[in-house]
This record gives C-alpha cells, sequence and structure tokens, in this order.
C-alpha cells in the first residue's frame, strides 16, 4: 500500500474525515492498556508513506503511543512517517522559568523529531521563537494558518462590515487583524496582564466601541479559560449587542464552557484540531491540501 492514514481511537472520527479528503484508506491503530498500566500497540498495516492523525490534547499517554507505533511502523514497510497533530502539545512552555524546569518546547520536538519525518500542524501556540522550523531543526515542519477556514465560517455565519473582532491579548492580534481584513470588519486587541494560572486582567488601549454592535472574540487557545471570561465580561459591559467566540484549540471543559455562556457568549465554536463539543469548523481540507505532495511519485 502506497500510502493511508492512521489513527488512534481518540480523534478517529477527525482522521476519516482527513482520509475522505485526501482519498486515502483509513486504519485503527491498536492500543491496549494492561492493569499494571503499560501499554500494547498494534498497527494493522504499515503503508509506505503512512500519515499518523494524533491531536495532542492531555498529550502524555499519547506520547508513549506514538513511541510505539512509530517503532511498529520502522518495524515494517514504511519508509515515510509523517505525524498528523492539529494541536501539537507543549508549546507555550519554550524557556525554564525557574531553577531546574525542563523547557518542555525542546524536549517534546527531540523526542518527536527521533520518531518522525515530517510533523504537521495548525496555529501552534509559539511565543520567543518566530517559525516551528526553529523548534523542529532537524525535520521538516510546517506550522499552517486555520484563519482562512474561520474566515470562510465567519462570513457563512454573517458576519461581516457590522462585526467588531477582538482579540483577548497583544499574541492575538496578527490574526485578530487578518481576519478583520477578511470580513471587511473593523478589529480590536486587549492588552493582557496576568496574575496566575487563572486570573488574569485586560484593557483595551482605546476605547473598542462595541455598543450595539455583533463581537467576534477570536483566540488560538481557550484552556483555563481566565482571558476569555475577561474578554467576555468587558464586551459585555460597553454594551454589545452580541458576543460570539471562535478558537482555534478548544482545550477547556464542560463548565468552562457554560461559563462562557453564563458571561455572555451566544456562540463558541472551535476547529477540528481537537475533538471537542464545540467543533464546527473542519480542518481536513487544510491538513489535506498541506499533505497532497507527499503524494507525488
Amino acid at each position: 500500500m502506497h500510502a493511508a492514514i492512521y489513527s488512534f481511537t481518540h480523534g478517529q472520527a477527525l482522521a476519516a474525515d482527513l482520509a475522505a479528503a485526501m482519498r486515502l484508506k483509513h486504519e485503527l491503530i491498536e492500543s491496549h492498556t494492561f492493569p499494571d498500566g503499560e501499554s500494547r500497540v498494534r498497527i494493522p498495516s504499515a503503508a509506505n508513506t503512512a500519515f499518523i492523525y494524533c491531536p495532542l490534547d492531555r498529550p502524555n499517554e499519547k506520547l508513549a503511543e506514538l513511541m510505539f507505533a512509530a517503532d511498529a511502523f520502522r518495524r515494517g514497510n514504511t519508509r515515510r512517517l509523517v505525524l498528523v497533530a492539529p494541536y501539537l502539545c507543549y508549546m507555550r512552555q519554550d524557556k525554564s522559568f525557574r531553577e531546574g524546569e525542563a523547557v518542555s518546547q525542546q524536549a517534546v520536538a527531540r523526542f518527536l523529531s527521533s520518531l518522525f519525518d515530517r510533523i504537521l500542524t495548525v496555529d501552534a501556540h509559539l511565543h520567543r521563537v518566530s517559525s516551528i522550523g526553529e523548534v523542529f531543526p532537524e525535520i521538516e515542519a510546517a506550522n499552517l494558518p486555520a484563519e482562512e477556514a474561520i474566515a470562510h465560517f465567519a462570513l457563512e455565519q454573517g458576519f461581516g462590515k457590522d462585526t467588531v473582532v477582538a482579540g483577548p491579548d497583544e499574541e492575538s492580534a496578527q490574526w485578530v487583524g487578518r481576519l478583520a481584513e477578511a470580513l471587511g470588519a473593523r478589529s480590536v486587541t486587549a492588552r493582557k496582564i496576568r496574575r496566575g494560572d487563572r486570573e488574569v486582567e485586560i484593557s483595551f488601549p482605546v476605547d473598542p466601541d462595541v455598543a450595539r454592535k455583533r463581537v467576534l472574540i477570536v483566540d488560538d487557545i481557550v484552556s483555563s479559560g481566565g482571558t476569555m471570561l475577561s474578554a467576555l465580561a468587558t464586551m459585555r459591559e460597553r454594551g454589545a449587542a452580541s458576543i460570539h467566540v471562535v478558537v482555534t484549540h478548544a482545550l477547556f471543559d464542560e463548565e468552562l464552557h457554560r461559563r462562557m455562556q453564563m458571561a455572555g457568549a451566544s456562540n463558541v465554536w472551535s476547529t477540528t484540531s481537537v475533538p471537542h463539543p464545540t467543533n464546527a469548523i473542519s480542518l481536513a481540507e487544510l491538513l489535506a491540501e498541506a499533505l497532497r505532495d507527499e503524494l507525488k511519485d
């Protein structure tokens, strides 16, 4: 078999969507956990080019599964092993903040580089490095932007020139501006002051002027949710007609989803980078387009 999409049970529906977009077979990798916590991984076949689809939210057990799967593929006929991880874990810790602390980004990058020939991800959360190539200097790596898929979805939902696209912190300014341009809308970006893991204050350098307007708050990751809750409160206080949230990576639980709705979010939407109840924006075609070069003879 020339090429195939493989996945574990987590994320298998999204892997099937990617396989359909690429017109490839989708096969499940078996993973069994023994009573002592050890795992057994078995692959159903070993295509010459194997794409492993694995969103790396809640990553620790998944990283072990990837290690065993990669070993199995290398023992088979696989010559080209590609990891498709729409959400890539541990990218946020790119420095040691306290003495004795691991630099998780670098450690995970070295580990994955030892297993795969190429890594594909979406909207990786990079702070002090400018590109995914700096994170993975020894292998091929690509960091795809989700903004076009998000813009297409937003237009379908009727967002346009009467919308205010809001970013909850300075890091969001890059994609907030581009999304606003695609919608013909105005954009505003807040400044964030973090008091702890869950305590955040935000302020806007200028009056966001959102009274009686539809507001679309955009961010790459929502996890603990402090920043997003603060942004929602600010927009509601400023008299927004309705507030909607769109996020690339939805890493939050049901309780935070409920709190966002109580804070004023009419809708909370996410891409399919990780399986989540808020999934509304498919990344299958974005990923397929980036991977089609692997199928050329």
